[in-house]
């Protein structure tokens, strides 16, 4: 049972380590719901959690497809799913990378970059957008995430901080009985 889980997540993460444009974040939504909704691997609640330790921990964005492996078989899963991940848009990279560098300026290049860019952005957004659904946001939950937003684009607070607050206003809300 787990060899098949494991294979089919290995033959999710090469393509998705090819399409990963934006970095780590951007293949978040397609990893969601390949696990969650399709081959059934993670409840949306662990995929909620991994995606939490994996933006709190140290690392690339990518570091759940480490967790998903582990949670599927353990060392040997997370270093399945590692190389998996890693290995193919690396390999990419080294190929094409000095090829791409003697002609970055070149109209063909600038056209890719800038075609990619909002790309990029879209699929950011939509793991966003599907983390938020794994994890059942409510409208205080949303609200939250807005202003916390608001507040570090246009002041000098920092996250910490901003987390401080969050978690004294979700303390008041729950003795309130409201969250």
């Amino acid at each position: 049972m787990a060899d098949g889980k494991l294979l089919n997540l290995v033959l999710l993460c090469v393509p998705l380590s090819l399409v990963s444009f934006g970095g780590g974040q951007s293949i978040i939504a397609g990893l969601q719901h390949q696990t969650v909704d399709i081959q059934h691997i993670l409840t949306a609640r662990e995929f909620t959690d991994y995606y939490a330790i994996s933006r709190a921990a140290p690392g690339p964005g990518t570091l759940i497809v480490v967790l998903i492996g582990w949670h599927i078989a353990g060392i040997l899963g997370a270093l399945a799913a590692m190389l998996a991940i890693f290995v193919p848009s690396s390999a990419v990279v080294c190929i094409f990378g000095s090829i791409w560098q003697r002609h970055r300026h070149a109209a063909w290049a600038v056209a890719v970059e800038r075609g990619l860019a909002p790309v990029a952005a879209g699929l950011i957004f939509a793991g966003a957008f599907a983390v938020s659904v794994a994890a059942g946001l409510t409208l205080i939950d949303m609200a939250t995430v807005g202003v916390g937003t608001a507040v570090l684009f246009r002041s000098k607070i920092g996250a910490y901080p901003l987390l401080a607050a969050a978690a004294v206003l979700y303390f008041l809300l729950a003795l309130g009985g409201m969250a």
